[in-house]
C-alpha cells in the first residue's frame, strides 16, 4: 500500500485533510502494530510532504503523461504492448557505440574492449515470487546467466538489487541472496556487488519483495540475434520453465511442478556448446522466455529482418512432461509462455554436430524451424497450415488473476498514441538537459 500515492490522489480529488488523515490512520494500523498517536503523526507527515510537492514545475519535476497505465498496456507482460514500450525505451536511449545495443532487442548488450566483447545482462525477479524469496533469487539468477550465455559470453560475475517493503521480514533479503548464490556457486560465477533498499522508503506499507540480478560476461564470438541469416535452421532444446512456470504451479494448485524448474540444464548445455569446436558455427542463440516462442520469434524476425518459420510438430514434445501436463490441464498456450528452452540458429550443415554436442550433455534437442529471406515476420506451421504467429496483447495467462485481467482491454492503437507521445516528450527533455549540461562544461 502506497500511502503517498493515496494522499496525493485524495488531495487532488478535493477530499479534506481530516478525512484523509482518518483513513490513513486506519490503513497504517492495519499494517503496523502502533498506537493511534503515532499513526496520526505519521499520516499528518505524509500529507505535509505531499502538499509540499504540489505545484512544482519544470523538467526536473514534471513529465508528460501517457494517459495509459502500465497494466493496461501490458508492460512487463511480454506481449504487443510490452514490446512496443521497450522499443520506445530504445528510441530514448538512441544509437550508441555498443556492439549490440538496446535497439536490437537482444538478450543482452555488448561493447568491444581489448579484442573481446564485454556482455552485460540484467533480469528482474518474477513479481509473484515475493513470498518465495529463494525461488525468486534462484530463477532470476539463472535467467540473467542464460541471457549472457546465449550472447556467447562466459559469465564472470553477478550483481544484485533487492528492494523489500517497509513491513517485510529482514529474512527475505537473506533467502533471496541464498537463491542467487546457489546458482552462482554451482556455475562458479561470484556475486560481487549489489544494493539493498526498502520499496518507497517509509511510504510503502507491506512486505512486497522485488529486485533484479545482473551478469557481466566476456566472449570472442557474439551470437546476437542480428547474426541470423536466411537459410539457417532453428534448433530448440527441452525446457521445464523457470520463474513463470514456478509461479503458474504455485498459484494454480500444481506446486509439485516447481521441483521440475530447479535445474541447471540450460546453463550446462550452453557451457558444453561454448566449449566445443562447433560453437563458432553458431550464428545466434536466445532463450524461449519473452512471451514464449510467439514473443521471441517475433523479436528475432524484426532484429534479423528475416522471415522465420516455426513448425510446431516437435515443440510440444520438448516440454518437460509434468510441465506440459499442467499447461494442458490449465489450458495455457505453451507457444506463448516462457519455457526456458534454448533456441539455436545455425547453418543447416552445422545442425547435426550441434545436436550431437547438446545431446552429449543429456539434453534433448530438435529442429523446429527455419529462416527465409523476405518480409520480416513470424510464421507458425501447424498440421501443414501456415498460421499467423505474432504475439498476443499479453503472454499466455498463466495464473487465475491473469485470466481475469485478460478479459479487460482498452483500444490498443489509442493507447499507443499516448505512449508514443510520452516517449517523444522524454526524448525532447533529454535533449534539453543535455544542452544545458554541455553549456556548463
Amino acid at each position: 500500500m502506497d500511502v503517498e500515492e493515496y494522499a496525493r490522489k485524495k488531495i487532488a480529488e478535493g477530499v479534506s485533510e481530516a478525512a484523509i488523515e482518518e483513513r490513513l490512520v486506519s490503513i497504517i494500523r492495519s499494517y503496523k502494530t502502533v498506537n493511534p498517536s503515532y499513526a496520526s503523526a505519521f499520516a499528518r507527515a505524509v500529507i505535509t510532504e505531499v502538499k509540499n510537492t504540489r505545484g512544482l514545475s519544470g523538467d526536473f519535476f514534471v513529465s508528460e503523461p501517457a494517459g495509459v497505465k502500465m497494466g493496461e498496456f501490458g508492460v512487463g507482460s511480454r506481449g504487443k504492448g510490452d514490446f512496443f514500450a521497450h522499443r520506445q525505451i530504445a528510441r530514448i536511449i538512441g544509437k550508441s557505440s555498443a556492439a549490440v545495443g538496446v535497439d536490437e532487442m537482444d538478450d543482452g548488450g555488448a561493447v568491444r574492449s581489448g579484442g573481446e566483447f564485454i556482455v552485460c545482462t540484467v533480469d528482474g525477479m518474477h513479481s509473484r515470487l515475493s513470498d518465495f524469496p529463494f525461488l525468486a533469487g534462484f530463477h532470476v539468477t539463472r535467467a540473467t546467466l542464460r541471457d549472457a550465455m546465449v550472447m556467447g559470453a562466459r559469465p564472470v560475475m553477478l550483481f544484485s538489487d533487492i528492494h523489500v517493503g517497509d513491513d517485510g521480514d529482514v529474512a527475505k533479503i537473506f533467502d533471496y541472496t541464498a537463491g542467487i548464490t546457489t546458482v552462482g556457486e554451482a556455475m562458479n560465477v561470484p556475486l560481487v556487488s549489489g544494493s539493498t533498499l526498502r520499496i518507497g522508503g517509509d511510504m510503502v506499507l507491506g512486505g512486497r519483495l522485488t529486485g533484479c540480478v545482473g551478469c557481466v560476461g566476456v566472449t570472442g564470438h557474439l551470437t546476437a540475434r542480428k547474426s541470423t541469416q536466411a537459410g539457417d535452421v532453428l534448433l530448440m532444446t527441452e525446457g521445464a520453465g523457470g520463474g513463470t512456470i514456478a509461479t503458474a504451479g504455485i498459484y494454480s494448485g500444481f506446486p509439485h511442478v516447481v521441483e521440475q524448474t530447479i535445474n541447471l540444464n540450460f546453463l550446462t548445455t550452453c557451457d558444453t556448446l561454448m566449449k566445443s569446436d562447433v560453437f563458432r558455427k553458431v550464428h545466434a542463440m536466445t532463450d524461449v522466455t519473452n512471451g514464449g516462442l510467439r514473443g521471441d520469434i517475433y523479436e528475432m524476425a524484426e532484429t534479423a529482418q528475416s522471415r522465420i518459420i516455426i513448425d510446431d510438430a516437435h515443440v510440444a514434445g520438448l516440454i518437460e512432461p509434468h510441465v506440459r501436463a499442467m499447461l494442458e490441464n490449465l489450458e495455457i498456450d505453451y507457444l506463448g509462455v516462457s519455457l526456458d528452452a534454448l533456441l539455436i540458429v545455425a547453418p543447416p550443415e552445422a545442425a547435426g554436430e550441434i545436436c550431437t554436442t547438446v545431446r552429449s550433455a543429456g539434453v534433448r534437442i530438435e529442429q523446429v524451424g527455419r529462416v527465409e529471406a523476405g518480409k520480416p515476420e513470424a510464421v507458425l506451421i501447424s498440421h501443414g497450415r501456415e498460421l499467423d504467429f505474432t504475439p498476443r496483447f499479453r503472454e499466455s495467462a498463466y495464473t487465475p488473476v491473469k485470466k481475469v485481467v485478460d478479459t479487460e482491454a482498452r483500444d490498443f492503437d489509442e493507447m499507443k498514441e499516448g505512449v508514443l507521445k510520452a516517449s517523444e516528450a522524454a526524448i525532447r527533455k533529454k535533449e534539453r538537459v543535455l544542452a544545458r549540461l554541455r553549456q556548463k562544461k
